[in-house]
């Protein structure tokens, strides 16, 4: 049995996961974090029976006092980022479900864990669909070397661009950088109005109401143009099963990895 704690367990998508965990013949759902829910019963919150697992406030008290073999965090960038440091110093697996962490981040994360010889998995979003999405860019951005990504959520998202169209740039800049056909030198007007520029990949984050999570890359060349989008639903459980796959691979490679194809089979 993994044991499995969630931090950011009685959120939007935490709490999706954390019945799929429950549910898990594998898997132990054995604690989580919730500043708001500190103390009480997890079970009664999600209706999962008359099962105890405790909500903590904060990762310290939950390392010492429950065992658990593998970190989900579904938290903010701050508080996710300790989270995860702290996690990994104790030998713990960690799999991030957070957006908004940054390159910097991810390469302290990436130095912990490799001191401490455990793993960590960083998926921006953990729906199949979006793994096509990113394969599929991928493919295109090795023959169309004009791109840029254009990031759609909900109104009240603190975070942009978000943690599918932070993973997209990185990804998309390994395969190669996009042209430049006006320089930010040369821009008249309002530079921020072409977006935030992320590994040298354009990004233009839309946050209004009525959108949920959606990512499109947009490709041109002269006289045709593509278009790669995914759009997500209202409910979270598009993405447990990709949570759990993650769950279930962690074990299987040490250091940092991005992506949930990273550990899938293609």
């Amino acid at each position: 049995m993994i044991k499995v704690f969630i931090a950011g367990g009685t959120g939007w998508a935490g709490s999706a996961l954390s019945k799929g965990v429950f549910n898990h013949e594998k898997m132990e759902l054995v604690g989580a974090l919730s500043r708001s829910h500190k103390g009480e019963n997890l079970a009664e919150i999600l209706d999962l029976g008359s099962t105890n697992i405790p909500i903590y406030e904060n990762i310290e008290t939950a390392l010492d006092e429950t065992d658990f073999d593998v970190l989900v965090d579904y938290t903010k960038p701050d508080v996710a980022k300790k989270n995860i440091l702290t996690s990994l110093k104790k030998g713990k697996k960690v799999v991030v479900g957070t957006s908004g962490l940054t390159e910097k981040d991810y390469s302290e994360i990436e130095k912990v864990a490799n001191e401490n010889k455990t793993s960590v998995l960083a998926v921006g979003n953990f729906a199949i669909t979006v793994v096509l999405l990113q394969k599929f860019s991928e493919m295109a951005a090795k023959y169309i070397p004009n791109f840029e990504i254009i990031d759609y959520t909900h109104e009240d998202k603190i975070d942009a661009p978000s943690g599918t169209a932070r993973e997209l740039a990185h990804r998309l800049s390994k395969v190669q950088k996009p042209n430049k056909f006006v320089t930010e030198d040369e821009l008249i007007g309002d530079k921020s109005s072409r977006g935030a520029n992320l590994n040298d990949v354009q990004i233009h984050s839309v946050r209004l109401p009525g959108h949920v999570i959606s990512i499109e890359t947009i490709f041109g060349l002269k006289d045709e143009k593509l278009s790669i989008r995914h759009d997500s639903g209202a409910s979270a459980v598009p993405y447990v099963k990709g949570g759990l796959l993650a769950i279930e691979k962690i074990g299987t490679f040490k250091g940092l990895r991005r992506g949930l194809d990273s550990i899938m089979d293609f």
